[in-house]
């Protein structure tokens, strides 16, 4: 069996939501808080490097992330490096880690990911998310994130017959996922009716379609494999990395159906693993859009391309599917703080394959992939985890 990149010892995640009265830097502190209640016989003395996913200075007119954030978190004097790939940026900090890590540089790194979004108008938010979108064919002609998802819907319902009541399905899953995890920010479920019933946003996406605008941080600390088990009885082993970038502007893209560079990225992760994909037992995929979780599905080669809705709506991805997706509650019920997502999808991968995910527990779970996009598609990181037995 091939030697793991790097071994996750431990976990943190702040309460998603909307934190008033806090800044992103004391969300990060809380969730390395936790990461460390979780091993005892570790401390922020032995972290040697901080990666840091973080997608705008704009939210709360700071820079300078890196060291900001490592301060809080009680981890002084060490290399803090922040890292923006839009969305995908904590997923981007977290191939870092591994790199570190497998290189020998280091033993122990942190890596994680924060933003403070709720603080701001709903226009200054759909501004400073605009900057990872195409400036002068893309922002300044008016599109908007929801916009450019609404195409990609668009295409596929040209392309493949889709009806708009098929993305809705993904909406009612997810906010049932969210109903069982506590740290989520939207714990209440929804029916087809109220997702269809829900204010349009950009046709056929509705409010009900698209993620959360939220605040929140999460955390992994890694270490080399053969050291793991000095700090936790139950490591998860990282076996497999990719990251695949495309064009920014959409226009330029060689498909609006499926996003190519997370093509790009499965197909490097699972060859790095030596995992097929139906060996993978839970997965947590970038459902910024409810149509960005559906065409997941099929980059990630769980079925072939032009069956993602009739994936979803046969029960495959539910919770007692064949593979769930989103256990978590996903970035539409759990929140999308930006630069936080890509480990806070670690964060439940590794509640799943450590058997501590209580209520929405995936039984046997022993394989978990995470799947962490930037922008339109720009960026895309997959990791591939595995539990030790």
């Amino acid at each position: 069996m091939k030697r793991p990149l790097a071994s996750i010892v431990s976990v943190g995640l702040s309460k998603f939501g909307k934190r008033d009265g806090v800044y992103s830097r004391e969300l990060f502190a809380e969730a390395v808080n936790e990461a460390f209640e979780r091993v005892s016989n570790l401390d922020q003395e032995q972290i040697h490097a901080l990666y840091l996913g973080q997608m705008s200075d704009f939210f709360e007119h700071q820079g300078h992330a890196g060291p900001l954030m490592s301060g809080w978190a009680g981890l002084n004097h060490i290399p803090a490096t922040h890292i923006e790939n839009a969305c995908a940026s904590s997923g981007a900090a977290l191939r870092c880690g591994v790199v570190a890590i497998k290189s020998g540089l280091y033993d122990i790194v942190m890596v994680g990911g924060v933003e403070k979004m709720t603080h701001q108008p709903t226009y200054k938010n759909i501004e400073f998310l605009a900057l990872a979108a195409d400036y002068p064919f893309e922002q300044w002609q008016g599109a908007t994130f929801p916009g450019l998802y609404a195409l990609m819907a668009v295409a596929r319902m040209d392309r493949f017959g889709v009806k708009e009541e098929q993305f809705a399905q993904v909406a009612v899953k997810n906010h049932h996922n969210g109903t069982l995890n506590p740290k989520a920010q939207m714990q209440k479920e929804v029916s087809m009716g109220d997702v269809m019933r829900s204010r349009m946003v950009a046709w056929p996406l509705k409010l009900y379609d698209c993620s959360l605008i939220t605040d929140g941080a999460s955390c992994a600390i890694l270490t080399r494999p053969e050291d793991a088990k000095k700090y936790t009885d139950t490591p998860v082993d990282i076996i497999g990395s990719g990251q695949a970038q495309d064009t920014v502007i959409l226009a330029e893209r060689s498909t609006l159906t499926n996003v190519p560079a997370a093509k790009i990225a499965a197909r490097d992760a699972y060859q790095m693993a030596k995992v097929a994909p139906d060996q993978v037992d839970v997965a947590e995929v970038h459902d910024c859009f409810t149509n960005a979780e559906i065409m997941a599905y099929e980059d990630l080669c769980f079925c072939p391309e032009g069956e993602g809705e009739k994936y979803v709506q046969d029960g495959c991805s539910h919770l007692g599917g064949k593979l769930p997706v989103n256990t978590s509650g996903g970035l539409k019920s759990k929140g999308h703080p930006v630069g936080a997502t890509g480990t806070a999808q670690v964060y439940e991968i590794f509640l799943q394959l450590t058997e501590q995910a209580e209520k929405r527990q995936v039984s046997g779970a022993e394989i978990g992939l995470t799947h962490n996009v930037g922008g339109s598609g720009a960026t895309a990181v997959v990791h591939i985890m595995r539990r030790r037995d």
